[in-house]
């Protein structure tokens, strides 16, 4: 099992790169094109994004410098909070094995918490975590003016879910997963809870 520490990154995203990429999120949820609406939040949401896919692939070797793994990258989405917005407590796929969740943009505050852990990143900054074990939220309805987020997801390169790399099983079976993933899944939650326990 990948053993990840949960982590704030300050500055995940350079001062330089920041207006840039929010200038960019700004556009593409102005130009009202090629998002969907994400039916676990409500709110628009951008899947396999060209700029954040770059991004994906650019900030790896920070990721595994911050994790001490050798990853792979599988995929990035973005997503823009508003109105009315939620986030329910959840665990997410395979691929999701280790993550980042970055802010990009925020007019207001609306925490994410990992395993009842509450942040509230500032523009920039950003969360590493286990996707697919921790189990991670927002509080509540979202009442803001809106909120930009984007999600790395990356495998461990020699771990049991690096058939995930690329996203490649995905599109391959439609996200039905294997009995081994589900076993292995499985697995790495009672191994991940058995952790926390030894370590209150």
């Amino acid at each position: 099992m990948a053993s990840i520490k949960l982590k704030v990154i300050k500055n995940f995203f350079t001062k330089e790169e920041l207006p840039v990429i929010q200038e960019y999120c700004l556009s593409k949820l102005d130009s009202n094109k090629d998002y969907e609406i994400d039916d676990q939040s409500f709110s628009p949401a951008w899947y396999h994004d060209p700029l954040m896919t770059a991004l994906l692939k650019s900030k790896k070797q920070l990721v595994e410098k911050e994790s001490d793994l050798k990853l792979c990258e599988t995929y990035a989405y973005w997503r823009y909070y508003v109105l009315g917005g939620t986030l329910a407590k959840h665990t997410d796929r395979p691929a999701c094995e280790i993550s980042i969740t970055a802010c990009i943009k925020k007019f207001d505050n609306w925490p994410i918490a990992v395993e009842n852990h509450y942040f509230d990143l500032q523009e920039g900054d950003a969360i590493l975590y286990s996707g697919c074990v921790q189990q991670h939220w927002r509080p509540g309805v979202y009442k803001g003016e809106g909120l930009a987020q984007v999600f790395f997801h990356y495998v461990d390169k020699d771990g049991p879910f690096a058939h995930h790399a690329y996203d490649s099983y995905y599109k391959e079976t439609g996200n039905k997963l294997s009995d081994q993933d589900k076993e292995e899944v499985y697995e790495q939650k009672m191994a991940y809870e058995k952790n926390k326990q030894s370590s209150r």
